[in-house]
């Protein structure tokens, strides 16, 4: 069978640190779906410049349909091309994406991860578990447990998963669902959304935001729709929310321990989230199912790779390493170097 050569358009980026690194997360981000997804049948991944632009190219047997819907939804593939002598042919893509991008990209607040980044994150974590081969047709279920404003929830809501999310400050929990409730209503999308209060023995437990939507009015009336929650509450108390091995992947982005830091339980201010880590990894792997998968993307200058390894290793989860895996580090700013890590359960 002959062999192809395929180039891969970068999506622009309106943040100049992130794009001067998103071709090598790219080219990472590729090794992991060639490992995890299409059995290692793409190689000679490389940088090359087309006509002044930069390009990640590859070569493989000739791509498949269902090759193509894979690779649709690297997070910054703008287009995709094989290559023939000095001329690129597109291919058409069809990415998982349900609802328009502004669900992803009109939040705008301090702290906010890149979009881009988030769906890496997302990709490279969902790939890591047994239905990483079939992202494109299951419908998985995706918990964020330290989930801010919902930019990880509103990823997964994209990929028409359903999602749920946990975050101990409740203005965001309430910036968030202001922000849900006007989207949908401005696309006119059939949808259910409840601001409610958890009671655990009759007490108030936490506050909870649920919505239920379908990506089309027929499918909502099929009974076809995506759920969504978030639940303001300490990540430490995921157990109390949500019942053992209930997601196929957990995917977060830690505190950084520079804007955000993170609180002990006496309240003083932490400059590392390693401790946070150490109390909540141990919920986080309980809550993912057999086969799923823990991805955390953190500031290597406050918590060096090996301890969080140390400590995913020591929840029972085991740490991927090796290409794609082990070359996500990109400086964010003077003070953040971001990587990630992602660990599988058995």
């Amino acid at each position: 069978m002959a062999v192809t050569d395929y180039a891969l358009l970068i999506l622009p980026s309106t943040n100049r640190v992130y794009a001067e690194a998103s071709v090598r997360l790219t080219m990472s981000e590729l090794m992991v779906f060639n490992r995890q997804a299409l059995d290692g049948r793409i190689g000679d991944i490389a940088t090359e410049t087309i006509g002044g632009v930069p390009y990640v190219t590859f070569r493989a047997h000739r791509l498949d349909e269902r090759d193509v819907a894979l690779l649709a939804n690297l997070s910054a593939r703008y287009a995709l091309y094989a290559r023939e002598g000095e001329l690129l042919r597109p291919l058409t893509v069809r990415p998982l994406d349900r609802f328009d991008s502004d669900l992803l990209t009109i939040q705008k607040y301090v702290g906010k991860t890149n979009e881009q980044f988030t769906k890496l994150l997302l990709n490279a974590t969902v790939l890591a578990t047994d239905a990483g081969p079939e992202m494109t047709e299951r419908r998985l279920r995706v918990l964020d447990p330290m989930c801010g404003r919902g930019t990880t929830l509103n990823q997964a809501m994209m990929y028409g998963y359903d999602a749920a999310g946990l975050d101990v400050d409740a203005k965001d929990v309430e910036a968030y669902a202001t922000f849900i409730r006007t989207w949908l209503k401005n696309k006119r999308l059939k949808h259910r959304a409840e601001l409610t209060t958890v009671r655990r023995q009759k007490s108030p437990a936490a506050r909870r935001l649920h919505v239920v939507v379908g990506a089309s009015k027929e499918e909502y009336r099929a009974g076809e729709v995506i759920d969504v929650s978030m639940i303001n509450a300490d990540t430490r108390r995921g157990r109390e929310f949500f019942k053992a091995g209930s997601f196929d992947a957990v995917v977060t982005d830690a505190p950084y321990g520079v804007q955000h830091g993170s609180r002990a339980e006496q309240g003083r201010l932490s400059r590392t989230p390693l401790g946070l880590l150490a109390e909540a990894i141990p919920v986080w792997a309980e809550l993912v199912r057999p086969g799923g998968a823990v991805g955390i993307s953190w500031n290597t200058l406050v918590g060096p790779r090996a301890e969080l390894a140390a400590l995913l290793t020591a929840a029972g989860l085991e740490v991927l390493d090796g290409e794609g895996y082990a070359d996500f580090a990109h400086r964010v700013d003077q003070a953040i170097v971001r990587d990630l890590i992602v660990a599988r359960r058995p």
